[in-house]
Order: C-alpha cells, then sequence, then structure tokens
C-alpha cells in the first residue's frame, strides 16, 4: 500500500526584494504579527493573516520573529 505524502500548503507574496510565505494552518489569528507591523504590510483576513501591501515591507522580520506559531516566513532576496 502506497503512502499518501500531505502537501502543505503556503500562501506566497513577493516583490522583488521579499517574498513572505504563510502557512494558513499554522496561524490562529492571535494578530500579533499585524499589531508589531512598523508598515502596515499584513492585515487580517477571516481570522488569519494575509499580507496587504508587499510594497511597504522593510524586511524587518518582527512579524516572523514574534508569530507564536512559526506561521510566517520571510525571505530577503
Amino acid at each position: 500500500m502506497a503512502k499518501e505524502q500531505a502537501v502543505e500548503k503556503i500562501e506566497s507574496v513577493e516583490s522583488e526584494k521579499v517574498r513572505i510565505n504563510i502557512i494558513p494552518r499554522f496561524c490562529k489569528g492571535c494578530e500579533i504579527c499585524v499589531r508589531l507591523c512598523p508598515t502596515q504590510v499584513l492585515g487580517m483576513e477571516m481570522f488569519k493573516v494575509k499580507v496587504v501591501d508587499i510594497d511597504k515591507c522593510t524586511i524587518c522580520m518582527a512579524c516572523e520573529l514574534r508569530c507564536p506559531d512559526f506561521a510566517i516566513n520571510v525571505e530577503k532576496k
């Protein structure tokens, strides 16, 4: 019998300088990342974090560092 492999859903938004990956299953809607973002890159939709304006991202990494659920990953290009 073949083993089924689960594929994790990842929402990825990118600009010329940064890529923000969000794993919706991990996000519990605490809004810590949204409140800590100094440039209002993130917002909430249906109790999950969403990228609202990727072009404002300064790659400060505050959202990734403070997310208690490891739902956000910020990659500098």
